[in-house]
């Protein structure tokens, strides 16, 4: 059988990857590696916060586009293609909450709050202290975005002041959690 022209392979999905500004944020790289195993192109884009938790420089270099933090000028070109799917992770409380109350103060909370109308599949690896985590607020949000028909993974709440088991967090999850859904799509 004989390769298809470079102009006729197919297109590989294109994963929105937001990061939020969290101690394990550092290890975003796990995430993209994770995608780009399975085929994904992946574009990272991070609160205005988070931007300061990772290595854009190494980022940047690992999925080939610029991580984006803030809006564009208007006729400014899309340095990302539109997204097939996206994954949160590391999610914050204050992203979580801010996204179900559809508050779209950021570049990448106006992306999470569009996506729904969008219908674009969304995973959320939540990672907060359980201190944070027993407001009700935090409660709330989480069913709204369930609701919103938003994938959340399973990570539990961590003792505060702790890297609260960073090393059990399972980033290849928001892929396990997007998969059905992708899927359904094709």
């Amino acid at each position: 059988m004989s390769e298809q022209p470079m102009s006729e392979q197919p297109k590989k999905p294109f994963l929105y990857v937001i990061v939020c500004a969290s101690g394990i944020a550092g290890d975003i790289g796990k995430l993209i590696t994770a995608a780009q195993d399975l085929r994904w192109d992946v574009g990272v884009i991070a609160t205005p916060q988070g931007l300061g938790f990772i290595d854009a420089e190494s980022v940047e270099a690992q999925t080939g586009y610029p991580i984006r933090s803030a809006w564009r000028s208007p006729g400014d070109p899309r340095p990302l293609p539109p997204p097939d799917a996206i994954a949160v992770a590391p999610a914050t409380f204050n992203t979580i909450n801010k996204w179900a109350a559809g508050i779209s103060d950021t570049l990448a909370l106006g992306i999470l709050c569009e996506a729904y109308g969008l219908g674009i599949p969304t995973a959320v690896l939540p990672y907060v202290n359980a201190a944070m985590a027993s407001h009700s607020a935090y409660s709330r949000s989480l069913e709204q975005l369930r609701e919103m028909g938003v994938l959340i993974g399973s990570h539990r709440p961590h003792p505060p002041k702790t890297e609260g088991g960073a090393n059990r967090f399972r980033w290849e999850e928001a892929l396990e959690l997007l998969a059905p859904a992708i899927a359904a799509e094709g």
